[in-house]
């Protein structure tokens, strides 16, 4: 009864989590040997009023010299609660503006862990880290994607 009534409670609105504070999520971009620093900056996160497991999310990817534009959507699959420490499970797909052979769709999986401060009510060592691919919309490039809240 109780895990029935967790299942269809509602979900708190955690849309300022994917803003990071501010910061950029660092990572990398690339298949074996041939990897180049990814900087992603979401600034725009809002939870979607029908489905409160998914949130829309626009900002800015960076590739060496090619920075892009991107919108795209984060929904929470899983959500595992211990006493100190809460992880959060899902996937995420961002579509950067077309501009060219170097622009396509981030789509993958997602881990957010975090330590509730039961003194404060404050979150505290949130890990945030992003997995997955990137591919061209031409489909003619697909590279591997890693990018986290903390610095590499």
């Amino acid at each position: 009864m109780l895990i029935s009534a967790f299942a269809y409670s509602q979900m708190p609105n955690i849309s300022s989590v994917w803003l990071n504070n501010g910061n950029l999520y660092t990572g990398k971009i690339g298949n074996g040997n041939d990897m180049a620093v990814l900087k992603m900056k979401i600034n725009i996160s809002e939870q979607d009023r029908k489905n409160d497991q998914e949130y829309f999310v626009s900002g800015t990817s960076v590739v060496e010299n090619f920075a892009s534009n991107f919108e795209g959507k984060i929904k929470i699959t899983k959500y595992k609660d211990a006493k100190k420490r809460g992880t959060v499970f899902g996937e995420y797909e961002f579509a950067e503006e077309p501009k060219g052979k170097h622009s396509g769709i981030f789509k993958g999986k997602f881990v957010y862990t975090f330590i509730w401060n039961r003194k404060t009510e404050k979150i505290e060592n949130q890990y945030i880290e992003f997995i997955g691919n990137w591919e061209s919309y031409d489909k003619t490039l697909n590279y591997k994607t890693d990018f986290k809240n903390q610095v590499q």
